[in-house]
């Protein structure tokens, strides 16, 4: 992935933009962290000083992200990193979240159908297969659940092939998740969501854009039917 620059021209700037293009090309994703700066210094064939600027401009622009003690991380979008900043400004309730999510995933979802390539599919197959052995672990790790139903999800999305809506779709999850527990947790909700989950990836497979539409509906529909009986629950007890 990493390819030697030398020490010719402006090694700032050539470091920078081979960060930037691979990144664009999305084989360094928001999450991921770079090589250890001697390690890296030496796959670039550059000087370490030369790479701590480049990351310090990069840092900069808000593509990288420096974490003391941690190592150098690819920050998520500017785009995604807005909206987040401004929705977390906002009094957002579990309904408007949930019809945004229907209005993001369910156009997403007959995409995908209509779409998806051979790969995207084995890495659809792969992310459900990953959340029915966490789901049926017992006891069941609900933190562990939730981020591979949020991966099935984003890995829909994916196949979309729509970056936008990938990076919304993400901010969303964010506010659902750490807003409340996972819906998962609710008696029976595992249970539904599993069904909804294979019918959604059996219409995508298919080629089936209206199934994956309705099954998408459902699901988001489901999900946020169980969300708000439990919160009306909670109140009720407050």
């Amino acid at each position: 992935m990493w390819q030697a620059i030398g020490q010719t021209g402006n090694l700032t700037d050539r470091i920078a933009a081979q960060i930037e293009a691979l990144i664009a090309s999305e084989e360094l994703k928001p999450g991921d962290r770079l090589p250890a700066e001697r390690e890296m210094a030496a796959l670039l064939a550059v000087s370490r000083p030369s790479l701590r600027e480049a990351v310090r401009i990069l840092a900069a622009r808000r593509r990288l992200t420096v974490r003391h003690g941690q190592g150098v991380f690819v920050a998520a979008p500017p785009s995604e990193q807005d909206l987040r900043a401004a929705l977390s400004k906002t009094d957002v309730s579990l309904v408007e979240l949930y019809a945004m999510r229907e209005v993001l995933e369910v156009p997403a979802s007959e995409w995908a159908a209509s779409r998806r390539t051979r790969e995207q599919l084995t890495g659809l197959r792969r992310a459900l297969e990953q959340l029915d052995r966490a789901a049926a672990k017992d006891p069941v790790d609900f933190d562990e659940v939730g981020t591979y139903d949020a991966e099935f999800h984003m890995r829909i999305v994916e196949a979309a092939g729509n970056r936008f809506l990938r990076q919304t779709l993400t901010v969303l999850q964010g506010m659902l998740r750490s807003g409340m527990e996972t819906t998962l947790a609710i008696p029976g909700r595992l249970e539904a969501s599993h069904r909804d989950h294979h019918r959604i990836i059996a219409a995508i497979e298919s080629g089936n854009p209206a199934g994956a539409r309705a099954a998408m509906r459902a699901h988001i529909r489901g999900a946020e039917r169980a969300a708000l009986a439990r919160a009306d629950a909670t109140a009720r007890k407050a």
